[in-house]
């Protein structure tokens, strides 16, 4: 599914837009950056709630082209400008990192591939 469709269907705020045609193969949710930095695959979502500028480190490191942040959590500015560079959309959602997790599931966007 592309992040467009992705945005659309699941009750988001953009900080970052990045490239809404990019197709997302899978999704990871995590907040320990060496459990994702060991397990998350190009072109898959993250959830997580951390919003500090390391997960966009993290996040250019693993080719992950999009980071969802959980809980209504607000990202730090270097965050939104790191990932605006990048070419990341960045996005944040007021469900649980488990409700978005399920939302995702059910709209057909994988897991593990």
């Amino acid at each position: 599914m592309k992040i467009a469709d992705i945005l659309e269907k699941m009750e988001t705020t953009v900080y970052s837009p990045g490239d809404g045609e990019k197709s997302i193969d899978g999704v990871i949710l995590g907040d320990l950056f060496s459990f994702v930095m060991a397990e998350a695959r190009e072109g898959w979502l993250w959830i997580t709630i951390q919003i500090h500028l390391n997960v966009s480190a993290v996040a250019v490191l693993k080719d992950v082209p999009f980071i969802l942040l959980a809980s209504d959590r607000k990202p730090e500015k270097e965050l939104i400008e790191r990932c605006a560079a990048e070419g990341i959309t960045l996005a944040g959602t007021p469900l649980t990192s488990y409700e978005a997790a399920g939302k995702l599931y059910s709209m057909g966007v994988g897991g593990r591939s």
